[in-house]
């Protein structure tokens, strides 16, 4: 009986030594990979004021890698309405209603219409030739709110 418990344990005891695995001796370092941050450059902000629906929160002009984009705050708020679009406005105030084609430009539908977001501003677009920031209802030609473009 002896016997059998011993080589029980013998079986066992190779088993458990040739199934260790060998544990390397290079250290690992776990450590990321340095990657240049990326830190946006703000030029300032601009607060949004109500026209026909309330709007607020501030707007600001971020450079990213030489890209340009307009950034809502994370207190941007405006009042639901169809086909809202965020649009740069040649004037310092857009109207209430009736803005004209060739007075503005699209920039794009607005994506939500509480809290941060970032547009990419066109290449071409010479900011100089703007004087505001818009939320626009294109189905009616309305506009709710604007502020001026950071300069």
């Amino acid at each position: 009986m002896k016997l059998k418990y011993l080589a029980i344990f013998g079986i066992v005891a190779i088993v458990t030594v040739g199934c260790t695995k060998e544990v390397s001796s290079t250290p690992i370092n776990n450590q990321p990979e340095s990657v240049a941050s990326v830190t946006p450059s703000v030029v300032q902000s601009e607060s949004f004021k109500t026209l026909e629906h309330r709007t607020q929160g501030k707007v600001s002009i971020i450079t990213i890698n030489s890209n340009r984009y307009l950034a809502l705050d994370n207190n941007f708020n405006t009042d639901h309405g169809p086909d809202l679009v965020v649009i740069l406005y040649r004037g310092d105030k857009p109207p209430k209603y009736n803005i004209k084609k060739q007075d503005y430009i699209s920039i794009a539908s607005l994506q939500k219409t509480k809290g941060s977001q970032r547009y990419a501003l066109p290449k071409n677009v010479r900011l100089s030739d703007f004087g505001s920031v818009g939320i626009w209802c294109r189905r009616f030609n309305v506009s709710f709110g604007y502020a001026g473009l950071p300069k």
